[in-house]
């Protein structure tokens, strides 16, 4: 904790670097959604008959980062809260869950609440498209969270702005973070939202905006947030329709004070059994999956994002990468389940787009995930965990066991606008990265390793 409070006291500006004088900020939804069926989520072979790819379901999620033994022993998030935030939310998202529980099997969650702590949310728009994006956030971020730790409580926070000048709803979501640390709510929040650093009007609007995330430091919160799907680029417009030309990352992932989720890719059997290791999701050349997708085989920005902040200088628990990050913050922290080339099934009925079952991927989906993992951790250790940061880098300079780590793949991207442009990103290998941070889970392992890592071990 001294240490994280010498971080939060110190300078945080990496190098004295600019940001662009703009205030283009968009809050984005970490996610990409494809309609996939009315009656019932697809099989394994129907997604790759469709989609080219495949699509998982909870069970094969949940064996691929082998949690059986954790349920098994009682552990599945019980007394814990996980906390996600998003902008409208959902008009559906219980009924939602519900017929996404009973599909698959899964309990319902002991506790669903939902508050708008920042304000009442705009009545429902079936034809605002900001709306419909961010209410299928809302069903993957749900879903997905309870998957992996169904015996956790959910509150989910919705917000009543996406967009305002300058600071793009984020404003909002601050109060609406502080609100729920405030009142001790829930132990670990999921942001599956973010936007490019140089897009904000000055490294101070950023700073201006971090006091939840001190106010999770001070509390024992642990606050994740996804790195963002379009490989070491991002988007440069409000639109979404220009990205930058050369390497650059989000915020809030970027914050020192955030663990950033990055994503993988995995390859799966029926059985949840893996047909090889994970890798670093990057899907900007699947030209069939992109075509069918996106109605064009690219190629697209599309992976996962990582590098290096402009706006963070390397905090202390990156001393031992700095050879990696060098004199910056370094991102994604760890990886989880994201690959477009490796879907996963939700079911969404919300007004404004066709009701049945839909397939999913991006780092929204790996933050949700990751945020059940910590639930678990949390259960295990009795507490919350605050701060994880500094014992992940610590248990992957121990070589924990519970940590797996990704030495294959990149986040190099390529993509149109009008000419071909490649923007080069980071390797995997052994170690940490750029690409995949300290690499992925085996929850069996990590979920102990970790609550004993936060509370004294690992050097932690």
């Amino acid at each position: 904790m001294a240490g994280a409070l010498a971080l939060a006291g110190g300078s945080l500006l990496a190098g004295g670097a600019p940001v662009a004088a703009t205030a283009n900020i968009s809050i984005a939804p970490m996610l990409h959604s494809k309609f996939a069926s009315s009656r019932q989520p697809l099989t394994l072979d129907e997604c790759e008959t469709i989609f080219t790819v495949p699509c998982y379901v909870p069970a094969q999620i949940q064996t691929a980062y082998d949690e059986q033994p954790l349920f098994d022993s009682g552990v599945t998030g019980a007394g814990q809260t996980i906390v996600i935030v998003d902008s409208f939310g959902s008009p559906t998202i219980e009924a939602d869950l519900a017929t996404f529980d009973a599909t698959f099997g899964l309990p319902a969650p002991p506790s669903f609440k939902i508050i708008q702590p920042a304000g009442k949310v705009p009545a429902w728009d079936p034809n605002n498209s900001d709306m419909t994006g961010w209410a299928g956030e809302t069903t993957l971020d749900v879903e997905w969270s309870h998957a992996i730790a169904p015996g956790a409580n959910i509150l989910l926070v919705e917000t009543p702005v996406s967009e305002t000048e300058g600071t793009a709803g984020f404003p909002q979501i601050v109060k609406a973070e502080n609100y729920v640390i405030n009142h001790h709510l829930g132990q670990v929040i999921s942001q599956s939202f973010s936007a490019t650093e140089e897009t904000f009007p000055s490294a101070a609007s950023i700073y201006a905006l971090r006091s939840a995330y001190f106010n999770a430091l001070k509390n024992h919160v642990t606050v994740l947030a996804a790195t963002g799907d379009a490989g070491a680029t991002d988007y440069s417009n409000v639109a979404g329709t220009l990205l930058y030309t050369h390497p650059v990352v989000d915020w809030p992932d970027s914050d020192p004070l955030v663990t950033a989720v990055g994503g993988t890719q995995l390859s799966l059997l029926a059985t949840g059994q893996r047909t090889q290791a994970d890798r670093v999701w990057n899907d900007s050349t699947n030209y069939a999956l992109n075509n069918v997708f996106f109605g064009s085989p690219g190629p697209q920005a599309l992976g996962t994002s990582g590098g290096k902040s402009t706006v963070f200088a390397r905090p202390w628990y990156q001393d031992s990468v700095a050879n990696v990050v060098g004199q910056s913050r370094g991102v994604p922290d760890i990886s989880m389940s994201a690959a477009c080339s490796g879907l996963v099934n939700t079911y969404q009925s919300f007004p404004g787009q066709p009701a049945g079952w839909y397939v999913d991927c991006g780092t929204s989906e790996a933050t949700p995930m990751f945020a059940g993992i910590v639930a678990l951790a949390d259960q295990v250790a009795g507490h919350s965990l605050g701060l994880i940061n500094p014992a992940l880098y610590a248990m992957s300079a121990a070589h924990a066991p519970g940590i797996v780590d990704v030495t294959t793949g990149n986040n190099t991207v390529s993509f149109l606008q009008p000419d071909l442009v490649t923007v080069q990103g980071y390797h995997a290998g052994p170690g940490y990265d750029l690409a995949s941070g300290v690499g992925t889970v085996n929850a069996a392992l990590f979920v102990p390793e970790l609550a004993q890592a936060a509370g004294g071990g690992y050097g932690g």
